[in-house]
């Protein structure tokens, strides 16, 4: 099991970005395959985007494709999701994750394929 440690989020107005990073504890073996998910009140937890070990391998849901990249830097045992024209429907608390993958060019976008996960941080876009 490895701690992943988030920050950033925060509220913001409709159109603004932010940028989430969510840093490992400790050292993670390649391949170790990352994502974000997100939880609205009232809704199921989401995915939101993921991205392989390498970094060249990305997925994302069809609500933020073209809005959100997501990002890693492996030196730093960091994953980041840069979020760009925030909208109210936005709003929720997101949570990375992770997990060891066979392949470096693997990555996942079920909940249940990640071992690992942030403490969650809450991202409230204002209309």
């Amino acid at each position: 099991q490895v701690q992943l440690v988030q920050s950033g989020g925060g509220l913001v107005q409709v159109g603004d970005s932010l940028r989430l990073s969510c840093l490992a504890s400790e050292r993670t073996f390649s391949p170790y395959a990352m994502g974000w998910f997100r939880q609205a009140p009232g809704k199921k937890r989401e995915f939101v985007a993921s991205v392989s070990w390498t970094g060249s391998n990305t997925g994302y849901a069809a609500s933020v494709k073209g809005r959100f990249t997501i990002s890693r830097d492996n030196a730093k045992n960091t994953v980041f999701l840069q979020m760009n024209s925030l909208r109210p429907e936005d709003t929720a608390v997101y949570y990375c994750a992770g997990r060891q993958a066979p392949r470096n060019n693997d990555y996942y976008i079920e909940l249940a394929s990640y071992n690992d996960w942030g403490q969650g941080t809450q991202v409230t876009v204002s209309s």
